[in-house]
């Protein structure tokens, strides 16, 4: 307790150490002007000002037209104005037996050629998967799939997609009051499914959208596409001025089940749910008294130059010809590095003077005495950010940054819950769990969010946010039935699951 708040006292000085300083100044300097009387400003101005105005005023004229351009040439505010996540219809819910008998159906319907296990053993891996998963009861599969015998066509695919795209919007332009007609940018990301035309032109034609929109289609960058979208999406705020810019971000799930035996590419089938959302940014002035946040921070890492992390989460062909995504044993060590890099880049631009004075000092002692100092000064993060919305990749994920951050468990709540209701909606994930953060009433005016995800490739891609106001829950927040049974003890959950895929399939 006292180092704790020893530790507390030694931010608190080092983070007013300013205004320390300046109030006793300032409180000298009124003194001294309380005692002056007319006849002393008369006689600073004669003996000084009067023989230096050739210095002055040219000094006084380079500080004016600084302040200026200052203020004409610094990027413009970027605004979130709103957003929505898609709640898919109740019909579509997956219980963790439900998704076996989906995993066993769409085998069935498509057996691979060279089998390497039989029926029994590739359930039991898969059930051992979704016991440890994180994955509750509620979570969402796609139409296609459910029916019997699945539907795993192109046409189903698109389906998917459209119905979550298009529902996104829907509920983001009921919201907000926007006619499409005002996007000026329109930015969407889906990693494994891009059709042709592309989703973004689906989105302009779906909803009549302006024929000189800035268009972008993003695909095949993973689970942290949706943090990559917002950061191109504010480098063209930055660009084109007054104007709104929509960005999209989903994953489809009916394309790219994987039916084989190769069980690094039988993991993806257990985590990943349909899931999307829609972000309405701006950079209108008079859009801040409405918007929810700014954006404060963007800082994007990528690691693929080293061939482990380009090669640890990679899409292909199994020994049968069954097309799958393949999960490495790497991927734990290059997701730590990753994140490790992004961190340092992001810490100097948000972490208090106290926080960097520390890590300063045990760098530079680590340097000086290698074999008395072990370890880097971990900064405490939670100086600078109140709310965490880690990649809702999965339960060993959250753990990994839960302990590498040093967060409690309330810090990663919104993220474990999100797995729980939701499970992994990729690149969307993040605005589930923003979403959380709002429903439980925790957004206070000032706070900031930093949201984390991860991707293939390998990325690790970072987005802060700083809250406007109080922010409650948006219309039609997917948490609106049931953020009051959250958090869940997810143990207790895994054990219950267990039982009941035990006797589904016995």
């Amino acid at each position: 307790m006292t180092s704790v708040n020893a530790k507390l006292l030694y931010h608190y000085v080092i983070t007013n150490f300013f205004n320390l300083c300046f109030f006793p100044l300032t409180a000298i300097v009124a003194g001294k002007a309380y005692r002056l009387t007319i006849d002393d400003l008369h006689n600073l101005y004669y003996s000084y000002l009067q023989h230096n105005l050739i210095t002055i005023a040219p000094l006084f004229a380079f500080t004016v037209f600084g302040s200026v351009l200052y203020i004409v040439t610094r990027p413009k505010p970027v605004y979130l104005v709103e957003y929505s996540c898609y709640l898919p219809p109740t019909h579509c819910r997956s219980s963790i037996s439900k998704v076996m008998d989906i995993f066993y159906e769409v085998r069935k319907a498509d057996p691979p050629r060279n089998g390497t296990c039989d029926d029994s053993s590739w359930l039991e891996f898969l059930r051992k998967i979704q016991e440890r998963s994180g994955l509750g009861d509620e979570t969402h599969g796609p139409e296609g799939l459910l029916q019997v015998p699945p539907r795993k066509t192109f046409a189903a695919a698109r389906e998917e997609t459209e119905k979550v795209i298009i529902g996104a919007l829907e509920n983001l332009f009921k919201n907000t009051k926007v006619n499409p007609k005002d996007i000026g940018i329109l930015v969407v990301n889906s990693s494994m499914f891009n059709p042709t035309p592309s989703l973004s032109a689906m989105v302009v034609n779906t909803f009549k959208l302006r024929s000189n929109v800035r268009s972008f289609n993003l695909g095949g960058m993973g689970c942290s596409a949706g943090v990559i979208a917002i950061d191109l999406a504010k480098d063209l705020l930055h660009v084109h001025k007054n104007t709104y810019a929509l960005v999209v971000s989903t994953e489809n799930i009916t394309y790219n089940i994987y039916a084989g035996d190769n069980r690094s590419m039988m993991v993806s089938n257990c985590l990943f749910r349909v899931g999307g959302a829609a972000i309405l940014l701006s950079n209108k002035p008079r859009d801040r008294r409405r918007s929810k946040y700014e954006l404060v921070h963007t800082v994007r890492t990528h690691t693929g130059a080293d061939d482990k992390s380009f090669r640890c989460v990679q899409q292909g062909d199994d020994e049968s010809g069954k097309t799958g995504v393949s999960l490495s044993k790497d991927i734990t060590d290059v997701a730590g590095r990753t994140v490790k890099k992004n961190i340092a880049t992001l810490g100097p631009l948000i972490l208090p003077l106290s926080e960097k004075l520390l890590f300063f000092v045990t760098f530079m002692a680590k340097k000086l005495f290698k074999d008395k100092v072990k370890h880097y000064y971990v900064p405490d993060f939670k100086l600078a950010i109140d709310h965490f919305c880690i990649h809702a990749g999965g339960r060993a994920v959250i753990d990994v940054l839960e302990k590498n951050l040093g967060l409690a468990p309330i810090d990663v709540e919104a993220s474990r819950s999100t797995l729980h209701r939701f499970g992994n909606t990729s690149s969307s994930s993040i605005w589930y769990e923003l979403a959380y953060i709002e429903a439980k009433g925790r957004m206070k005016k000032g706070n900031k969010v930093w949201q984390i995800a991860l991707g293939s490739g390998f990325k690790c891609n970072s987005a802060v946010w700083m809250a406007l106001s109080n922010v409650k829950a948006s219309t039609n927040s997917p948490w609106e039935h049931c953020i009051d049974r959250y958090p869940v003890n997810i143990d207790s959950e895994s054990v219950k699951s267990e039982t009941r895929v035990q006797n589904g399939r016995s």
